[in-house]
């Protein structure tokens, strides 16, 4: 998949500019500080998967109130380091919990509870975007910061009846689409493993929280990565199920025409064997379509592995040690299943960025066009003028973040192509029907999550196009699990992506918690 002089040219330009950017927001940089992340979480309470958790409140082995109060005190501890937590519901949570010990202390039995509450007395977070009674739902919208969700998203409201305790909701992107989680509302967030890292987006607050120890289990969306690049992040597992399975109801924005066929929503846990726990709940009456109850045998599994995207001019090369823990990935099925790991090269991956951009903004079957994102940033009032934002940015009087101010613009450029982008759409489609026989009723494919380790903060308007490696999953409708892979030479999180065909969610779930016990998992942030 070798690139053409013209393309090596551009890719060069491109990567030319991009390390200028950085070179000159480390130059604007207060000054060089030493990486610094939270400290290791204390409370043994803190290190239970929610399965064990619900298991040993179910037995009477300590109280709800004892595990809420613990995890409301490492988020105090933490929070002002990390600021993931943007509106809490202490109170309401520590009552929820004074409930599930009077009914844990009536109960006969724990048989008929594990099968009625699942989740019971388990403490989870939510991601801001979805309505939480009594939370804000803004979005990182300056527009919404005065409105407060009256009801439940559908997938909180089935939590909740499962026996979860929210004990907040967590920062994000603005309007969910970027990856850096930073608004004008909430501010920004910072990666529990080094502050002067991002935490990834649009669910970054969501991945945050999690990797510091500060909930059990969490809710977040993605129509770009929204789960799984904040998962890679911030070194959890973060699992964007086959499309139209879980419900997006409840959620602000919510996606409208073809792109209800790209919004996923799913869970993000520190444990592999909580991914599927939650998955349950979730997808409610519509879990059946994912065969989770089937035994996956891993030695039949036919594994795929692909290493870059063929060498995209918008996106940076793979980082070596993301590269390295990928081949010990290979090495470690090959000799320890005895399966042979076949590399693959699939040449429409190079284009991933284009077709995702293409696919986003193209009509559904019945002609409807795709949203406006400067709808979306007018909250359907005012409408924002991206070059007048820009400008008004530049001296300080925008209520908008760069980020979205350019996705604003790009999208005014997209259109002026129509024709580029129909060949795109044929494009993609070709390449779902080509990964779908690729894959078939057996196959899981090793692929990066990001081409490079959490950057600094700011650093991602260097380098934009990089959410290309998970994007491209959602326009496919593929099932992805992000799975941690230990910690690179900085101290930063490693991972991969496990990608299978529709309804075959089980098979990546399988691999990542044999990923899980090989390669350690989620790391605590803060270890020496």
């Amino acid at each position: 998949m070798a690139l053409s002089r013209a393309e090596r040219c551009v890719a060069r330009l491109l990567r030319l500019l991009s390390r200028a950017c950085l070179a000159l927001l480390a130059l604007v940089a207060r000054g060089p500080a030493p990486p610094r992340a939270v400290p290791p979480p204390g409370h043994p309470l803190l290190l239970l998967p929610a399965r064990r958790l619900a298991a040993r409140l179910r037995a009477r082995q300590v109280t709800c109130v004892e595990v809420v109060e613990a995890y409301v005190e490492r988020i105090r501890e933490v929070n002002p380091l990390i600021n993931a937590v943007v509106k809490d519901r202490f109170e309401e949570a520590l009552q929820e919990a004074r409930q599930v010990d009077q009914l844990l202390s009536e109960s006969p039995g724990n048989d008929c509870l594990e099968e009625k509450f699942p989740l019971l007395g388990v403490p989870i977070t939510v991601k801001e975007a979805f309505s939480l009674h009594g939370m804000p739902n803004t979005s990182g919208l300056v527009n919404r910061r005065n409105v407060v969700a009256t009801s439940d998203a559908t997938v909180v409201s089935r939590l909740k009846q499962a026996g979860a305790i929210p004990l907040g909701v967590t920062n994000c992107s603005e309007l969910c689409m970027w990856y850096e989680s930073s608004n004008r509302v909430y501010g920004r967030t910072n990666n529990p493993y080094d502050l002067q890292r991002i935490v990834g987006g649009s669910s970054g607050g969501e991945g945050c929280v999690l990797a510091a120890a500060c909930s059990v289990t969490g809710v977040g969306s993605d129509i770009g990565g929204s789960i799984r690049m904040p998962a890679f992040f911030n070194g959890i597992f973060g699992h964007k199920p086959t499309t139209g399975v879980v419900p997006n109801d409840g959620q602000f924005p919510n996606a409208q025409g073809v792109r209800t066929s790209f919004l996923c929503t799913g869970p993000m846990c520190r444990y592999a064997e909580d991914l599927e726990l939650m998955l349950r709940v979730m997808a409610g009456p519509s879990v059946d379509k994912l065969r989770l109850n089937e035994k996956v045998s891993l030695e039949k599994i036919r594994f795929l592995c692909m290493d870059h995207d063929g060498g995209s001019v918008f996106v940076w090369p793979v980082d070596k040690e993301i590269l390295q823990a990928q081949k010990k990935v290979v090495e470690h099925l090959e000799s320890e299943l005895g399966v042979q790991v076949q590399h693959v090269a699939i040449h429409k991956m190079k284009y991933s960025f284009q077709i995702w951009s293409a696919m986003m903004s193209s009509k559904d079957s019945d002609g409807q066009e795709a949203q406006l994102f400067t709808d979306l940033l007018g909250d359907h009032g005012k409408p924002v003028w991206p070059l007048w934002e820009l400008v008004k940015w530049l001296v300080g009087m925008s209520s908008h973040t760069l980020p979205a101010i350019a996705l604003g613009l790009t999208e005014k450029v997209m259109k002026l192509n129509p024709g580029g982008n129909a060949k795109l759409v044929s494009m993609g489609k070709s390449l779902q029907e080509e990964m779908e026989a690729l894959l078939g009723p057996d196959g899981v494919l090793l692929y990066p999550s990001h081409p490079t380790i959490a950057p600094k903060h700011n650093s991602p308007i260097c380098m934009p196009f990089n959410f290309a490696y998970t994007a491209i999953f959602n326009v496919l409708g593929l099932p992805v699990t992000q799975c941690p892979l230990g910690l690179s030479s900085e101290g930063l999180p490693l991972g991969i992506q496990l990608v299978a065909a529709p309804y075959n969610d089980h098979l990546t779930l399988a691999v990542a918690r044999y990923l899980e016990e090989a390669f350690g998992g989620w790391v605590l942030p803060g270890k020496v």
